[in-house]
């Protein structure tokens, strides 16, 4: 028996459609004019769930320290040992022994030591229970035998817990690519990590693309240590390119690279160009020479400021590299110490030194040791001390220097005042004249005692240097009382201070809040100095005391003036004066200003015998600070006197 097939009611699927489309076609949209005969197309709505309704769910991310709130020493050690008890692994002596000693586990501990202990990677996971409960300020991994399974793991572990901001991982040959990509992510993203330390742990070909990517990108670490690192070649190209755009790192350690005195070189020449933000460069043990020497000489040419100290030691540098640097020593604004111990220099490489040194002003201390300098150039050194006024330390041990050399070495000092430290060989060079010795042992203790001298005095510079800045910063109240029995003769001394004029040994106030200010100060200060001293200017009877006084000064003695002094900008002193006037009383005559005898001690033979106004007692001179066309003037105004009269007092 057959079944008639069903049809299926019409819906919105495509039969549906099918069927409307016709009944439209048939009626045309009232959009449309019948002209055209085109024919618009059934609308279609779209419908958003409502913003509340979006989002179904979230997952927050964990907390990394959720482990470490009010954590105990005996939690974390029995959570280290239930690690260990589960990964089926040693526990570590010496990382329990440093966990009982822990005490305030709320801040970063100073250190985790594990030297030297052999950390596969079971170890290393363990390790985790202690990362997440505790932070460090160093780890130390020097020598703990890591493989690329276990360095992955442990550096993952720094990075995600932020569990070190000082690393060692020196002497680990065996790392592997894995683990610089892992530990090239840790310096990417962990932002606390600010020096690693990777002493002679080879950075190869195909893992150094890894931490350039990482040092050129947001990296915040400081300092970096990659002696004897096989980095000669590729690996330095790719580092050199990525430190140009670091603007973080301050010091690279670079010695026992075997770098070469042309490719090497040249990328190192080229990074100084671009790199102003590294102050420390350590080249020791390497292959610069002097060609070399070149390039990074062009180097720091280009440097307005950077770099501050660089170390050549044992480079095979010679007279020739000494020429190339001496020419740029000059243009160098921030190299402060310039090693080149081990070098072969000689006296001929000092004397082409010795000329940049002196043009420089910014060498403090440079180190000359085992150079291959004799009695003459240690005379070329000295010529360099006596110029020089900042140089603080000079290493000159390990050279034959004798008694010519220490003898101007000695005699530069005198003239110094700068040297704080001169290291020579405490034994005396044998000579073919005995008394030399004697004379050797003599001048090392008189250069010795000049260092001494030099310290002593710097010290006391910078100790009156403090006391100064203290009394700057310290706020002062000062209370003038009258004082009653007071001097006739330092009536008018008293009387300009309380004026405004400046005592004797001030110095002019610039403590100006606007260039305004500043500018009618200097403009009052020309005034001053055009004008003739007042205290030379013969005394008038018409004038009393209150027109010596300039308008709106106070002019009574008896008054009290309270100022207060507090630091501004730049070190600057403000000082507000308040004056209380007591009730008025009689003032006391005012007595005509008198000279000082000092006064004729300070003139020419010519001008001792000057006339005596006959109204001023010798006896009664007092003392006055003489300028030069105030002595004209009075030579011009007593010269009418025929007959002069020496001072008894004089």
């Amino acid at each position: 028996m057959e079944i008639p097939p069903q049809e299926a009611p019409p819906g919105p699927g495509a039969d549906g459609d099918a069927e409307e489309a016709p009944a439209e076609a048939r009626s045309p949209s009232p959009a449309s004019s019948p002209a055209d005969g085109r024919l618009k197309a059934a609308a279609k709505r779209v419908t958003f769930p409502s913003d509340e309704d979006i989002v179904s769910g979230a997952v927050e991310p964990k907390d990394p320290w959720r482990h470490a709130q009010n954590v105990t020493v005996d939690e974390v050690i029995g959570a280290y040992k239930q690690a260990c008890q589960k990964l089926n692994c040693r526990q570590i002596p010496k990382l329990l022994r440093q966990l009982q000693e822990f005490t305030d586990l709320g801040h970063r501990i100073d250190c985790l030591d594990l030297k030297g202990e052999k950390l596969d990677y079971k170890t290393c996971e363990a390790l985790e229970e202690v990362f997440k409960r505790l932070q460090f300020r160093v780890v130390d991994l020097e020598q703990t035998n890591l493989d690329e399974d276990g360095a992955s793991a442990l550096f993952d572990m720094i990075e995600y817990y932020e569990s070190a901001t000082h690393l060692n991982i020196s002497f680990n040959k065996h790392i592997g690519t894995r683990g610089w990509q892992a530990a090239a992510h840790m310096m990417r993203k962990t932002s606390c990590l600010q020096y690693l330390d990777a002493r002679n742990t080879p950075l190869l070909d195909h893992s150094a693309p890894f931490v350039a990517r990482a040092l050129r990108i947001r990296s915040s670490l400081a300092v970096l240590h990659l002696e004897n690192a096989s980095l000669s070649g590729r690996p330095l190209m790719l580092l050199a390119t990525a430190l140009k755009m670091n603007v973080n790192l301050r010091e690279l350690y670079l010695a026992d690279n075997k770098l070469n005195g042309l490719q090497d070189s040249a990328q190192l020449g080229n990074l100084l160009k671009f790199n102003c933000s590294l102050q420390i460069l350590d080249l020791r043990n390497n292959h610069v020479l002097d060609s070399g020497l070149a390039y990074i000489c062009e180097g720091l040419k280009e440097q307005k400021k950077g770099l501050e100290t660089l170390v050549l030691w044992n480079n095979q540098l010679t007279h020739t590299g000494m020429a190339f640097l001496g020419m740029t020593l000059p243009h160098t604004h921030s190299l402060e110490t310039l090693n080149l111990g081990h070098n072969p220099i000689g006296n001929e490489g000092v004397r082409n030194l010795k000329n940049g040194l002196i043009g420089n002003r910014s060498v403090l201390r440079l180190g000359l040791t085992s150079t291959k300098l004799t009695c003459e150039g240690a005379v070329a050194v000295a010529e360099f001390i006596a110029e020089s006024p900042r140089l603080l330390r000079l290493d000159l041990r390990e050279n034959e220097i004798k008694t010519g050399g220490l003898m101007a070495l000695s005699l530069a000092l005198k003239v110094n005042h700068s040297l704080l430290r001169l290291d020579l060989d405490r034994e005396p060079k044998k000579e073919a004249v005995k008394s030399f010795i004697e004379t050797q042992k003599a001048l090392l203790a008189e250069i010795q005692n000049g260092c001494k001298q030099n310290f002593l005095l710097a010290r006391e510079q910078e100790e009156k240097e403090q006391r100064l800045q203290l009394s700057a910063s310290m706020p002062e109240i000062t209370v003038t009382e009258p004082q009653p029995d007071e001097e006739p003769g330092d009536e008018p001394a008293t009387r300009a201070q309380e004026n405004g004029a400046p005592g004797p040994g001030a110095q002019p106030d610039s403590d100006s809040d606007s260039d305004s200010e500043e500018e009618d100060g200097e403009e009052e200060d020309g005034e001053r100095a055009e004008a003739p001293c007042p205290a030379l200017v013969p005394p008038s009877d018409s004038l009393g005391p209150g027109d010596r006084s300039p308008p709106g000064s106070p002019s009574s003695p008896t008054e009290q003036r309270i100022s207060v002094s507090s630091p501004g900008r730049g070190h600057k002193v403000f000082v507000v004066t308040r004056v209380e006037s007591p009730p008025e009383r009689a003032e006391p005559p005012v007595r005509p200003p008198l000279l000082l005898p000092l006064l004729l001690l300070a003139l020419p033979p010519h001008l001792l015998y000057l006339p005596r106004p006959p109204h001023l007692p010798c006896h009664q001179l007092r003392p006055l600070a003489l300028r030069t066309q105030g002595c004209r003037s009075l030579r011009h105004s007593w010269s009418h006197l025929s007959q002069g009269h020496r001072c008894p007092t004089a």
